[in-house]
């Protein structure tokens, strides 16, 4: 088997030593290269590009999800894992957005860590079960009596612009026109009209039908 080169991204100086210790008598892996923050490692991957980097998502400057996405348009051929005491669904999901390949918690096993670098590795992907289940656990629920239109939510919230979703909280909060304008910056007639194009995207007739099937298909 190829040995596996590998960059450690962590903020902490003797977690990086831990880290290292993994596998420093282990001749399947090899760490080439170990930094601090994730803008360290971009500078050597100019140089040098590692198998995999194990990365940390709580960093100075640049975080780990924003490197990952760096590293995935510029570095193709590197993968990157999220090694990261975070169990977060929003942080899982943007890590997977924007190219990890795998996520993995730092207090799992070092049996586990390795065998997730050699997945990742031969091209295949990783996740903690548990981290697995949260991520799942964020997947809206779907119409499924209409499979055409599974989604109808996501196709509502992308309906509306910017502008008139901040419209439709203060609409869903009892706002009138007028206090709607005052929270917006706006005339009177712009918060109406805002008003009344929420009401034609949503195919509703009022105001109290627009705050309920806002409510019921969860937009915010």
């Amino acid at each position: 088997m190829k040995t596996i080169t590998l960059y450690i991204v962590e903020d902490y100086l003797l977690t990086r030593i831990a880290h290292k210790r993994y596998f420093a008598n282990d001749e399947n892996f090899k760490v080439i290269g170990d930094f601090q923050n994730a803008e360290e490692c971009l500078k050597k991957m100019e140089k040098i590009q590692a198998d995999i980097i194990l990365m940390d998502i709580e960093l100075p400057k640049i975080n780990g999800i924003e490197a990952t996405k760096i590293i995935k348009e510029k570095y193709p051929k590197t993968k990157v894992i999220m090694f990261t005491s975070y169990e977060n669904e929003e942080r899982v999901l943007a890590s997977l957005a924007c190219g990890a390949c795998g996520y993995i918690l730092k207090n799992g096993s070092e049996t586990d860590l390795k065998k997730a670098i050699k997945m990742v590795a031969a091209g295949e992907f990783w996740m903690d079960l548990e981290i697995a289940k949260m991520a799942f656990s964020y997947i809206p629920i779907p119409n499924i009596k209409d499979l055409e239109n599974l989604y109808e939510n996501k196709k509502l919230k992308n309906s509306l612009t910017e502008r008139e979703l901040e419209v439709l909280k203060l609409l869903i909060d009892g706002k009138t026109n007028s206090q709607i304008a005052k929270e917006i910056i706006v005339s009177t007639n712009t918060a109406k009209a805002h008003v009344g194009n929420i009401l034609n995207k949503l195919a509703v007739t009022d105001r109290v039908q627009a705050a309920v099937k806002a409510v019921r298909a969860n937009l915010f």
